[in-house]
């Protein structure tokens, strides 16, 4: 049964990947507002492929203004269990094209990689979905309720509520969830747990207006020297987040060796990591704080002028088992107990999003384990954690609590997914493909 699966995969990939190529030439860039009707034009083609592999419920869909999302259903055998199969076909910006080597909807294939805005994250997602359904054509093992987002990349601020608005509709047994990715090539994963996020801007004040530094300097501190006091003190001498109150705790037993480190983070040779302990515990289960702006006078031009106000964009990644609430509170606490010189400080909150962990056991687990080291001949899967955020799903685990939710993807560590040259290893694909197909019939015995 299995080698007539891979034969049948093997068999649709040329076919997929067309259709992935068809995703990836729409840009359903979400953040930005020029380019609206692409991202509806996007759920327009992924409701099409759905349609033409004989889902009777397809319907577009939005809530409170939000992008449209994509919700399709097909009937397998009565009684079988019920899977959702989600991703989201709503992409990040290509940011500068010069950045890129090939232009970013214009899918195409160097060596081993198909490149393009969305060929891994998550069209693929989608794709692969789809393929797994079409391997089985009126034959599903089970029952099938997709359901395709289409503004994950800024922050799925109406999932909850589309998740109210259409719970009986999307009600299952269990939930796939392609928008993570492996350990490495030809090494498969099950991401188990993720970081959470509190994106804070914080403003500096010590002066009404600019004055001379001249006559002033030496007496009156400057915003930029006072904010890079608050800044300086997030941290302590060995690069650990100095604040008090955040939770750590461990993470997997899975060595990351140092050459793999170096490649895939694009660190300089003579760059020291910051922080102690186990590497993989400061990637995926403790705290990680990041200045990702700043606001203050550039140095083309900078007159000698004391800055009276400056302001910088704080990016906080949470380890599971914390909570937003608690981390908001940590980080202003901690700001305003620093902030030097009596200066006025302001502490604003931009976004969150909760950290999670998932309990990777039971029938469903089992079933995904089995599915993955068949496709990856006998390779098991690792439970690995991402340092990143995937907020939308706590939302699903809230929404859905008996149901069992499994994340993977396609993603590697060289996808570069967000970055210019975003790129698919298309050996890979094949696998995860295969792996949910292998899935779907697993879940259907157990």
């Amino acid at each position: 049964m299995t080698d007539d699966l891979r034969a049948t995969v093997r068999d649709l990939m040329p076919a997929l990947r067309s259709d992935l190529e068809d995703l990836v030439r729409i840009q359903s860039v979400s953040a930005d507002p020029a380019r609206t009707g692409e991202v509806w034009r996007s759920a327009d083609a992924v409701a099409d492929l759905f349609r033409a592999e004989g889902f009777v419920e397809v319907d577009i869909v939005s809530a409170d203004g939000g992008a449209p999302a994509v919700i399709a259903r097909k009937a397998g055998p009565e009684g079988a269990p019920t899977v959702l199969l989600y991703a989201h076909h709503d992409v990040q910006p290509e940011n500068d094209p010069a950045d890129w080597d090939s232009p970013p909807f214009e899918p195409t294939e160097r060596g081993e990689r198909l490149y393009g805005r969305g060929a891994a994250d998550d069209k693929a997602g989608i794709v692969t979905h789809l393929g797994a359904i079409r391997a089985y054509g009126d034959d599903l093992p089970v029952n099938v309720v997709m359901f395709v987002e289409g503004e994950e990349e800024v922050g799925s601020d109406t999932l909850p509520a589309l998740l109210k608005e259409h719970q009986d509709k999307l009600r299952a047994d269990v939930i796939v969830i392609a928008d993570s990715g492996n350990w490495d090539i030809g090494e498969p994963a099950l991401t188990t747990s993720l970081r959470g996020l509190v994106r804070a801007d914080i403003e500096v004040r010590t002066l009404g207006h600019g004055v001379h530094s001249g006559m002033w300097g030496g007496l009156v501190p400057d915003a930029i020297m006072t904010l890079s006091r608050v800044i300086s003190s997030l941290y302590d001498d060995a690069g650990n987040v100095a604040v008090e109150g955040l939770f750590q705790g461990p993470a997997a037993d899975v060595e990351y060796p140092e050459e793999r480190l170096r490649a895939e983070s694009g660190a300089h040779g003579s760059v020291e990591w910051i922080g102690d302990g186990p590497v993989v515990e400061r990637l995926w289960t403790r705290p990680a704080l990041s200045v990702t702006g700043l606001d203050a006078p550039k140095v083309d031009g900078a007159s000698n002028t004391l800055v009276p106000v400056a302001r910088a964009k704080l990016s906080l990644r949470i380890a599971p088992g914390d909570t937003t609430a608690n981390a908001v509170e940590c980080l202003r606490r901690h700001c305003e107990a620093h902030v030097p010189w009596g200066a006025q400080l302001t502490f604003t909150v931009v976004d969150t999003g909760e950290p999670t962990r998932i309990d990777a056991t039971g029938p469903a687990y089992d079933a995904a384990r089995a599915a993955f080291e068949e496709a990856w001949d006998g390779v098991a899967p690792i439970d690995m954690g991402v340092g990143g955020s995937i907020p939308f799903i706590a939302e699903f685990l809230e929404a859905f609590p008996e149901a069992s939710v499994l994340v993977t993807g396609v993603e590697d560590p060289d996808t570069r997914a967000h970055g210019a040259n975003e790129g698919l290893h298309l050996a890979e694909f094949e696998r995860v493909v295969l792996a949910e197909t292998l899935l779907l019939r697993n879940l259907a015995a157990r």
